[in-house]
């Protein structure tokens, strides 16, 4: 991975996007301005510098602007003390996986049950959860997915303001915790995926603007501000970013797939969509050995990113909004496109798969 801390057992390397800063400093530790040091200047916007001796749970961030607090890794696999706090070294190796020999599922077997971790269980946690695996496949559930866990500011949250997607959430436990959940699905037989945000961050806690505000394209407007730049100048860093992060979750964590939240809001125009981009690059990576599955939201309904080399499958909201314009009886909003005649937009979606 490109991005963030790489750990190795001689020295890790320490890597930053910052192409609006001529100077990043790297503090070591867990004091503010501890063994700052100088990185060094690399193409393209990056800064960089490898440090020798440096152990897993070790404290960092990087100082970006003169007589302002250091920030974190934006690529931080760990944030334990939030999202506004240092970032820690983790050793991706650490775990034992135990079960070796999981290929994943295909589709047509997904019996989806949705979890949000922090209310799953009384404790909330990734330990806990782990606990009533056994009821989710006793009940008939093959395939779970876990609302997103990047971390969040803030110890709730439904997941969908996250502004550290590499981190686990710490409020659901370490990263580790969360690799014993997945290996347990799997020895049940489950699959197991994670819902990721790839149209936007959370108001709090993103200081990707103090150092790379190329981050974001003002020319696409959103309902969360200037839209991730997936299409202007210097997008490709950008593009990379979410690349590696749907890669490093399909294969550093095993997960069996990714639900990529509201696609229609991810403005790229682009010749390969960015969900085209990610759906190759898992197909090529963890997709070779194993069945690996992305399900888009996605209100657009825009089949070409379906199918064969595309997404799996696609959250059937069309369903689901005639069914609640015929159950409660709202036409608000976007209920309002099957206020007319929704008993003949379920019907459609039941036979075609969209209404619209």
């Amino acid at each position: 991975m490109p991005f963030g801390a790489q750990f190795g057992p001689g020295a890790t390397r320490f890597r930053l996007w910052a192409p609006a800063c001529e100077r990043v400093r790297l503090e070591v530790g867990a004091r503010a301005g501890a063994s700052a040091l100088e990185m060094r200047p690399a193409a393209g916007g990056w800064h960089e510098i490898e440090v020798p001796g440096v152990k897993a749970g070790s404290e960092y961030a990087f100082q970006v602007a003169e007589g302002k607090p250091a920030v974190p890794d934006p690529a931080s696999r760990s944030n334990p003390r939030d999202v506004h706090a240092r970032s820690v070294v983790v050793d991706p190796e650490a775990y034992e996986w135990r079960i070796e020999d999981w290929r994943g599922r295909p589709w047509h077997e997904a019996v989806l049950y949705e979890l949000h971790v922090g209310t799953f269980t009384p404790e909330g946690t990734f330990a806990a959860a782990i606990a009533r695996l056994d009821h989710l496949r006793d009940a008939g559930i093959t395939a779970i997915e876990l609302l997103p866990v990047a971390d969040f500011a803030g110890r709730r949250g439904w997941g969908y303001d996250g502004v550290l997607p590499f981190a686990p959430d710490a409020a659901y436990g370490p990263p580790g915790d969360l690799k014993r959940l997945i290996d347990a699905a799997h020895e049940r037989g489950l699959m197991i995926l994670l819902d990721v945000v790839y149209n936007h961050f959370g108001p709090d806690g993103n200081y990707l603007r103090a150092y790379a505000p190329q981050f974001f394209n003002e020319r696409h407007q959103t309902p969360w501000g200037a839209a991730i730049n997936f299409d202007g100048g210097e997008a490709r860093t950008v593009r990379d970013f979410f690349v590696h992060n749907a890669l490093y979750w399909t294969e550093e964590y095993r997960f069996d797939g990714l639900r990529l939240d509201a696609v229609h809001a991810i403005a790229d125009d682009s010749p390969t969509h960015i969900v085209s981009e990610i759906a190759g690059a898992v197909a090529r990576g963890p997709g070779r050995e194993r069945q690996v599955h992305l399900v888009l939201e996605n209100d657009a309904n825009s089949a070409a990113l379906l199918g064969a080399g595309q997404a799996t499958a696609q959250w059937n909201d069309d369903a689901h909004h005639a069914l609640h314009v015929l159950v409660a009886g709202e036409r608000a909003g976007y209920y309002g496109d099957y206020a007319d005649a929704p008993l003949r937009h379920l019907g459609r979606t039941l036979t075609e798969g969209f209404a619209y």
